[in-house]
């Protein structure tokens, strides 16, 4: 069912076609002025603009008056107006904003359409083995997730992938520390090749301290750097032993990773990470040489990405540095070799720091150069940073990282705190307590990241991120939770909903906000911006409170279809918020 838009646009195409014009004049728009009405059409100016170009002086208002015309009379149509130079303000009529908002009702995605599968990678997270999440993990992490919820929203087939980070220097740390400190461990006798321990010898919490301990060490001892080096160098070559204690640092990693990603409701497909694709780069590279794209410069082996009408130097991908070692244009290159014979996938999207701009522009060129993807196969999704109030990137108090489990705590104390001055939740026993603060702490955080647009930097700022008014997450709770308030009285009064019949202002704006959904949801995707979605989600909500305190729903003596109507309008809204809060990756209480 086309919504209320698109069947307006329809009609003024047409009109503006038997003109004689072209059918894109005939686009409509929401209003610039909603006090006027709520839609316009310009496409006047436009055609003006047209005959002007074949030597004609026409009046744009002239055009628009015939537009009228041939429109005024269409069932949509309730009144329009010519307003300015021959804009077009369109006011629909009842009883198609009643069809419309019954249409919605009845649909299970709530006006959203489905799309034409593709199959797509996101590559997010990007934590790395053996330390420890922090706060600047978050940001990936929450947008990844939530443009995967989106993509399979529509009908994608979305696979996401952590990327971990496994295969540099911090390995070496690592086992030359671990050797250190328990130098009986059967991995580091060299001639020992197999029947290695399956139980690790090291937690998690041995390695977020054996891996600072290292690299503090090596930063002031060069020959403790070195054995981190040559330990890197020999677990990259195959030393058994080596590669036994990566795959435990591996697997007690995800473990804690599982645990604190899913802390935040972000879940992965894919746990691979560099060490994962390191069979295929021999492979890759001779390929490259074979292709004669792969050159010798200084002792290291390149790929040159410089194009001719590059604004700015586009330095070489580096394959090999001249040691022998890769680097991350290689493990990220044999990434994409490895995703093209396992996945086949049509469009790969990186949600990683805008910071990384140059490393990735520098790997799809070469990807394209071998021949593996066209270019729009490929994008990154830079983003910008969350900072303190002093504008730089967010540090605890004393200059550190925060902690990813201690911003969380920080979030729910933050909402715990809220719930308790706005007296919400108080007769409900700690465990309930505490859950629904835990939730309205994260959709605190998610909605104030993803609100903002995606490269845009933002100030953290807890006491305003919690607040139950303006535009929050936990506005966006409670307004669900009223709505389920309002569901469960209707159950317990017998009252059911049915057709959905418009007759005021407050209902109309509200099922003009639903009817924007799918608009809301095709733009975010098309852009890759979740703040479009965010408002969204927030108009809706703002117009339900305005519906809800000019449309009494269960007040006695209300007509009973009425009461029907109108709760069939409400709980339309708490799906369609819920729909929305659900891609966003947000989670909502039953009950404040």
């Amino acid at each position: 069912m086309s919504t209320l838009l698109e069947t307006l646009e329809i009609a003024f195409s047409e009109a503006f076609e038997a003109l004689g014009f072209p059918k894109a004049c005939g686009t409509v728009r929401e209003s610039d002025r909603p006090d006027l009405a709520p839609f316009q059409c310009n496409g006047a100016m436009m055609a003006a603009g047209i005959l002007k170009k074949k030597g004609e002086t026409p009046n744009p208002r002239n055009i628009a008056s015939q537009v009228v015309a041939a429109v005024q009379g269409h069932p949509a149509v309730a009144t329009l107006e010519i307003a300015g130079p021959g804009f077009i303000n369109i006011t629909p009529t009842l009883s198609e904003v009643s069809d419309r908002a019954n249409g919605i009702a009845g649909d299970i995605k709530t006006g959203a359409t489905t799309h034409i599968s593709q199959k797509i990678i996101i590559d997010y997270g990007g934590a790395n083995v053996a330390k420890p999440m922090h706060v600047g993990h978050l940001r990936s992490a929450v947008i990844g997730e939530c443009l995967k919820r989106l993509l399979r929203f529509q009908g994608h087939s979305v696979i996401g992938d952590v990327h971990l980070g496994d295969w540099g220097l911090q390995m070496g740390h690592l086992i030359t520390e671990l050797e250190d400190e328990q130098p009986g461990l059967p991995y580091f006798d060299v001639s020992k090749t197999e029947g290695f321990p399956k139980k690790s010898p090291v937690t998690m919490e041995d390695l977020a301290r054996l891996y600072p301990n290292a690299s503090h060490k090596a930063k002031t001892d060069p020959q403790r750097m070195t054995r981190s080096r040559e330990a890197t160098a020999e677990l990259q070559q195959g030393r058994a032993g080596y590669r036994a204690l990566l795959e435990h640092f591996i697997t007690v990693s995800i473990a804690a990773l599982k645990q604190g990603y899913g802390a935040m409701g972000v879940e992965f497909d894919l746990w691979k990470g560099e060490a994962a694709v390191d069979a295929l780069i021999p492979d890759m590279i001779q390929g490259f040489k074979d292709q004669g794209i792969a050159e010798e410069s200084d002792g290291a082996l390149i790929i040159r990405v410089a194009r001719e009408d590059d604004k700015a130097e586009i330095p070489p991908v580096m394959l090999l540095a001249r040691s022998g070692a890769v680097l991350y244009h290689t493990t990220d290159l044999a990434t994409l070799v490895d995703r093209k014979a396992e996945i086949d996938p049509d469009k790969i999207l990186y949600v990683v720091d805008q910071r990384q701009a140059l490393h990735f522009t520098q790997v799809f060129r070469a990807a394209v150069k071998a021949g593996w993807y066209d270019e729009d196969q490929m994008e990154h999704l830079g983003f910008g940073t969350m900072n303190g109030k002093d504008g730089k990137p967010f540090k605890t108090r004393d200059g550190g990282v925060l902690r990813l489990d201690d911003l969380l705590d920080l979030m729910t104390d933050s909402a715990n705190t809220r719930l308790i001055e706005a007296g919400i939740g108080q007769d409900f026993d700690e465990t309930e307590r505490m859950d629904i603060a835990r939730k309205v702490g994260i959709a605190a955080l998610k909605f104030a990241d993803l609100q903002n647009q995606r490269t845009t930097n933002y100030i953290f700022e807890p006491e305003r991120f919690t607040a139950f008014e303006g535009k929050t997450g936990p506005y966006l709770l409670y307004a669900t939770v009223r709505i389920k308030s309002i569901l469960r009285k209707a159950k317990s009064l017998n009252v059911e909903a049915g057709p959905i019949t418009i007759s005021e202002p407050a209902e109309t704006q509200l099922v003009l906000a639903l009817d924007a959904f799918d608009r809301a949801l095709t733009l975010a995707s098309t852009k890759y911006a979740p703040h479009i979605l965010c408002e969204h989600i927030f108009r809706v909500a703002q117009n339900f409170s305005r519906f809800y305190t000019d449309c009494p729903i269960l007040v006695d003596g209300t007509n009973p279809a009425l009461k029907a109507s109108r709760l069939n309008l409400a709980q339309t809204t708490l799906r369609q918020l819920e729909h929305g809060l659900q891609i966003l990756g947000i989670e909502t209480p039953d009950r404040m």
